[in-house]
């Protein structure tokens, strides 16, 4: 029998608070990830990336955190998003980090994606909207199922404050299913370009 192949997913956070609610639900992943066999995600912190500036490209070379940042999502079997939502939107961190990797050639092209997200209200749900649009002309391809967000201020607490550590056992259970079903759709999508 075939060994199962290896998936690699970047995962990527648009918050750059250190007890971000959004950071916590990707911590949560990484350490989920290690007990489902076939499975390796990676955290890619973007908080060095400098902002977008096609100056700074220089003969047709990247700033070195930029080419390292582009060639971690290039060798990505697939990305996970944690996408707070700022005014409706996606945060600035975030779609600093989206137009540097898709500066030609654009290395988020035929990856599969997930998108999950904590807030209020909503839980992040227009972000996730909003980069669904994005993904669209980065060549993204989005799960559909399961949604994750969550309203991460309503009782019970879902977060440990001091640290931002996911402790809500229910959005546990359904982050597993968005990552079952992204190593799903990612087999797919490599299949069907085989």
């Amino acid at each position: 029998m075939a060994a199962k192949p290896i998936i690699k997913i970047a995962a990527i956070c648009g918050s750059l608070r250190k007890a971000s609610y959004n950071a916590g639900l990707l911590k949560y992943v990484v350490e989920l990830s290690e007990s489902i066999d076939g499975i390796v995600v990676e955290y890619l912190d973007i908080s060095t990336l400098p902002m977008l500036n096609t100056d700074l490209e220089v003969d047709g070379r990247f700033p070195p955190v930029v080419e390292e940042f582009r060639q971690k999502i290039l060798e990505s079997d697939a990305i996970i998003f944690a996408a707070p939502e700022y005014n409706y939107s996606v945060t600035a961190p975030l779609k600093n980090a989206l137009d540097w990797a898709s500066r030609p050639p654009n290395v988020w092209a035929d990856k599969a994606a997930a998108i999950i997200s904590a807030g209020g209200g909503f839980g992040g749900g227009v972000a996730q909207y909003h980069l669904r649009q994005i993904g669209v002309f980065l060549n993204l391809h989005f799960i559909n199922k399961p949604e994750f967000s969550l309203n991460a201020f309503q009782p019970p607490a879902k977060f440990n404050d001091d640290d931002g550590t996911l402790i809500d056992p229910q959005a546990k259970e359904r982050l597993k299913a968005v990552l079952l079903s992204l190593e799903k759709f990612t087999l797919r999508l490599q299949q069907g370009n085989q």
